[in-house]
C-alpha cells in the first residue's frame, strides 16, 4: 500500500508531516487524513510512536496504533542527525502543515525551529501541540492529558459529591486537544488562502477541553459560583441519572426540556408533581432532585430494559441504555450510521473501528488503510522528494533514517 493510492476527499492535494508522538498531534493529522490530506507519519528510527505500544497487541502488533496511525505512510528519520534536519527541510519544502508535540525549544535545538522551516516554505503551517503551550510558567514541564483533566476543573466536578475527584478512563484532554488541533489547522489553511503565508499555531492541551467544562469561569466571576460534584445529577435540570431496571440494565434519562420532563412524569404515574411551583425551571426541579429520582428510579426498577425503552419511546421521553463496547457494536442506530466500519488490513485481517468523524454529502471522508508497519514507506516517501537510492543507503549508514 506504499506509493500513492488511490484516495479523494476535500483536502486532497494537501500535504501534513505527523512528527507528533501518543495522542492529541497524532489525532488531528488523522483527522486530516480522513478527508484526503496525504499524511506522512515520521517516527524516529529507534523509538516509535509509544502508541505503538500501548493497551492490548495481537500477534504482537499494537492495536491503538491500527486505528491512531490509519490512512498513514509511514516514515522513519532521526532529527537530530544533519541528514535527518536535511531530509526534514527537503521535506518542509513540499509539505503544506508539520504537526509536533517537542518539549518547547526542542526543535530549536536542532536548528529545525519557525525560522528554519519558514525559510524552507514560507507557506507552511506549524502546528505545535504541548502540555501547557510554548510560554508561561509551567511551558517546559513535561505535559500530559491526565495534567490537563486535572488542571482544568474536570476532575474536581466528576465523581459523586462525597466521593474523590475522578479522571476518565481515557484520553480525554489529548482527544479534545487533537480535534481542536485539526481545527485550528484548518483555520490557519483558510488564512494561508487569503494571505499566501503559514503561521505557528501554539495549541496547549490544558486550553480545549477549559471551553468543553463550559461556563465554569463566567459563573465564578460573575457570582462566586464553584460548581460541585453532582455524580450523574445535574445542577441545571432534573430528573438526571441512570437509573437500574429490574432485569439488572442501567439505563440513562436527561430532561433537559421542560416539555421533555413533564412527558417523563406523565409516564411514571407521577402528573402531580408537574402542578408543584418548583417543577416549572430546571434548577428549581434539580433542587428536588431526590423526589423526582424516587418516582422515576422506582418506576423503571419494576419494569425490564426492553419494557422501560419502549415505554420512553412512545412517550417521546429522551431516554438511552448505559452500553459498553459490546452494544456499541451491535447498536442499531450506530450500525445504521456505520460508526464502527471494518478496514481489511495486510497483518491482521479485518478489522473494526471507529469511521470519519462526520459525513459530507459531496465530498466524503473515508479510511484507505489502517496503521502501518514502523518505517513501512521510508524508501518511497524519500524517493518522491528526489532522494537517489546511494542519499538514502547513506542516511542509513549515517543512522538518520
Amino acid at each position: 500500500m506504499s506509493g500513492h493510492p488511490e484516495r479523494s476527499g476535500p483536502l486532497t492535494g494537501l500535504r501534513v508531516l505527523d512528527l507528533a508522538t501518543l495522542f492529541a498531534g497524532p489525532l488531528a493529522a488523522t483527522l486530516l487524513g480522513d478527508f484526503g490530506a496525504e499524511v506522512i507519519k515520521v517516527e524516529h528510527p529507534a523509538k516509535p510512536d509509544p502508541s505503538r505500544g500501548h493497551g492490548p497487541s495481537k500477534h504482537g502488533v499494537g492495536l491503538w496504533w491500527k486505528l491512531l496511525g490509519r490512512n498513514k505512510r509511514t516514515i522513519t528519520l532521526d532529527l537530530s542527525k544533519s541528514g535527518g534536519r536535511e531530509t526534514l527541510l527537503r521535506l518542509a519544502e513540499t509539505t503544506d502543515v508539520i504537526i509536533e508535540n517537542f518539549r518547547p525549544g526542542t526543535l530549536e535545538k536542532w536548528d529545525l525551529g519557525w525560522a528554519e522551516l519558514s525559510a524552507a516554505n514560507p507557506r507552511l503551517v506549524l502546528a505545535r501541540v504541548t502540555g501547557f503551550g510554548q510560554f508561561g510558567p509551567y511551558a517546559h514541564r513535561p505535559g500530559f492529558g491526565t495534567l490537563a483533566e486535572a488542571m482544568s476543573g474536570f476532575a474536581a466536578i466528576t465523581g459523586e459529591p462525597d466521593a474523590p475527584p475522578t479522571l476518565p478512563p481515557f484520553g480525554l484532554a489529548d482527544s479534545i486537544a487533537g480535534l481542536a488541533t485539526a481545527y485550528a489547522v484548518m483555520t490557519a489553511l483558510t488564512a494561508r488562502d487569503r494571505t499566501g503565508e503559514g503561521q505557528v499555531i501554539d495549541m496547549a492541551i490544558i486550553e480545549p477541553i477549559l471551553t468543553v467544562v463550559g461556563p465554569q469561569p463566567i459563573w465564578y466571576d460573575q457570582l462566586g459560583h464553584v460548581q460541585p460534584r453532582t455524580g450523574n445529577r445535574s445542577a441545571n435540570n432534573a430528573p438526571r441519572n441512570t437509573y437500574r431496571t429490574a432485569d439488572g440494565s442501567w439505563l440513562a434519562v436527561s430532561t433537559s426540556a421542560q416539555s421533555i420532563a413533564e412527558r417523563v412524569m406523565r409516564l411514571v404515574g407521577r402528573p402531580d408533581l408537574i402542578a408543584e411551583p418548583w417543577f416549572a425551571t430546571g434548577a428549581d426541579r434539580a433542587r428536588h432532585a431526590d423526589i423526582l429520582d424516587e418516582a422515576v428510579g422506582a418506576w423503571i426498577a419494576r419494569r425490564t430494559r426492553a419494557e422501560v425503552l419502549e415505554a420512553f419511546e412512545k412517550a417521546e421521553a429522551a431516554v438511552a441504555p448505559i452500553q459498553d463496547v459490546r452494544d456499541v457494536m451491535t447498536d442499531p442506530q450506530y450500525a445504521a450510521l456505520d460508526t464502527i466500519t471494518t478496514i481489511d488490513d495486510p497483518e491482521l485481517g479485518p478489522l473494526r473501528m471507529q469511521n470519519v468523524l462526520f459525513r459530507l454529502s459531496a465530498t466524503p471522508g473515508a479510511i484507505h488503510w489502517a496503521g502501518r508497519p514502523h518505517g513501512a514507506d521510508t524508501e518511497t516517501v524519500l524517493a518522491e522528494i528526489g532522494l537517489t537510492g546511494p542519499e538514502i543507503a547513506a542516511l542509513r549508514a549515517e543512522g538518520a533514517l
